[in-house]
């Protein structure tokens, strides 16, 4: 199916503003995101589209593949010349697009699907993708009005909560002894919205969102918050 700008825009909104922040920037250029340029920012990206894209179409034909490593993924694209790999990335962003699509229509938003020896729903695949186009565009521009706008939207926390919190928390706690300690928690708040609640127990630990109660460890605002969440500090 040919794919319109259309589709790209219903399905990933925050891809116009991205590369226009990419566009406006040399490859080499520098980036808030540590030892990365804006070339490897593209890299990243292009590889997550198409490996996201890859396990919903795997998934549509009955045979999810197992979640390549950023190194395979991310290698075809290190070897692009600059014009080639933004063609690149314009694609696989439509491929994700146009496959997203069709994976919500065939197998329904809340179907589940094999990410990273999890699952992820397909509606949290072009969710994910969208939240890391919000996420490198800040790495790309800092605090700008666009960058704080689209980090303050409830949805990008709820996702960075409950779609990649859970799942990354229970693989590291993984490795720590919980045994000997009683119930610690810390809650991040923002006013007006339900606490993020993150808690260790001898039973394990978590993450989930939680109505406001006792004391804040932090508070701050959303997009603050939302940064927090991913080891990123406000620009």
């Amino acid at each position: 199916m040919s794919l319109t700008k259309v589709s790209v825009d219903e399905v990933l909104p925050e891809w116009e503003p991205f590369a226009a922040a990419v566009q406006h920037r040399r490859p080499q250029a520098g980036t808030w995101c540590e030892a990365w340029t804006v070339r490897d920012v593209v890299i990243h990206q292009a590889g997550n589209a198409e490996e996201l894209a890859r396990a919903l179409r795997g998934q549509l034909e009955g045979k999810p593949p197992e979640t390549r490593r950023f190194e395979e993924r991310e290698g075809p694209y290190r070897a692009m010349r600059d014009d080639e790999l933004w063609s690149a990335l314009i694609h696989r962003i439509e491929e994700l697009s146009d496959v997203s699509q069709a994976a919500t229509k065939q197998l329904g938003p809340d179907a589940d699907v094999p990410w990273t020896g999890r699952t992820m729903k397909v509606s949290w695949f072009a969710e994910h993708m969208r939240e890391e186009l919000v996420l490198h565009r800040w790495d790309l521009t800092g605090d700008d009005a666009t960058a704080r706008a689209a980090l303050a939207e409830p949805w990008m926390t709820e996702h960075s909560v409950i779609a990649v919190g859970r799942p990354l928390l229970a693989r590291g706690s993984s490795v720590l002894a919980t045994g000997k300690v009683g119930r610690v928690e810390g809650r991040l708040r923002v006013k007006g919205t339900d606490d993020v609640l993150v808690a260790c127990t001898p039973d394990g630990t978590s993450i989930s969102l939680a109505s406001p109660e006792g004391d804040a460890a932090i508070e701050s605002d959303a997009a603050t918050r939302c940064l927090f969440l991913w080891g990123s500090p406000p620009r």
